[in-house]
């Protein structure tokens, strides 16, 4: 595939985010149809759609380029190129009305450092996260700063842990919260204040803005940060991760002076 050209890629994704994000918003007071609960997470039939809004507009654009999204893939996502999206990020607050979800929309590229085609095996040039309820959009693309709203945002400074706003996320699994409760026992009787806000794209792109000092979460999903690691780095910040089972990541999203004072090694393993 000959090459993409980021600057278009990211008009696109911009357009996408936002039509996506007028659809939430949209409905945001609305009755919303569950396709499936289980306990501790909830699958809209808006999810669905969002995706399938958002796989309309980049296609329009770029037809050669697969999807690997939230609700599903199209095409071959180990291919050269691929979007990686999370149509409503935040699912679960947008269902009991609070305004704190967002699109998420990233454009990856094989890595010419990975020798195997994997989930892993790509880097991301372009992001994209779009808050329909505050109307704030973040957008990067591979080597240019990280813009929200068009001005240009950077990573905090505080270096010592007791001036930090750490936001943390968990899923609910046995394992994950044996692992994860100690830490934020510790790390709340240090810190200024933890936050659990439950959008995994906004709390990166709250790092990258300097509103957040650090995210941590043991278990991630490529789509849910895939656009907010580029975001966070291009803003000066550090996003570490280590893979996890089933294709997931364990994750520290920081302003690149915390993670190691945050002693969370145990927690990432």
């Amino acid at each position: 595939m000959k090459s993409v050209s980021l600057k278009s890629a990211l008009t696109t994704a911009i357009k996408a985010a936002r039509a996506a994000g007028q659809v939430m918003h949209a409905n945001w007071h609305k009755p919303k149809h569950v396709n499936s609960a289980e306990a501790h997470d909830i699958k809209l039939e808006l999810d669905v759609q969002c995706q399938a809004l958002i796989e309309k507009i980049l296609a329009a654009a770029f037809p050669q380029i697969p999807v690997l999204g939230e609700e599903g893939s199209t095409g071959d996502v180990n291919a050269e190129y691929r979007w990686v999206i999370d149509p409503i990020d935040g699912t679960v607050n947008y269902f009991y009305g609070m305004p704190h979800a967002c699109v998420s929309i990233a454009l990856q590229v094989q890595s010419p450092k990975s020798k195997v085609q994997s989930l892993a095996s790509h880097e991301s040039v372009v992001g994209v996260i779009y808050d329909p309820f505050t109307d704030e959009i973040w957008t990067t693309t591979k080597g240019q700063p990280t813009r929200l709203n068009g001005k240009i945002v950077r990573v905090s400074n505080r270096s010592r842990i007791e001036d930090a706003v750490i936001a943390m996320g968990f899923s609910k699994s046995q394992d994950n919260l044996d692992k994860s409760m100690p830490h934020l026992l510790r790390l709340a009787r240090r810190a200024k204040k933890i936050r659990i806000m439950g959008s995994a794209a906004l709390e990166l792109v709250y790092v990258a803005s300097g509103r957040l000092d650090a995210y941590v979460e043991r278990t991630i999903n490529l789509w849910d940060v895939a656009a907010g690691m580029l975001l966070l780095e291009n803003a000066g910040g550090e996003f570490y991760s280590l893979p996890a089972p089933g294709g997931k990541m364990r994750m520290c999203a920081d302003n690149g002076k915390l993670r190691k004072k945050m002693q969370i090694g145990s927690l990432l393993k």
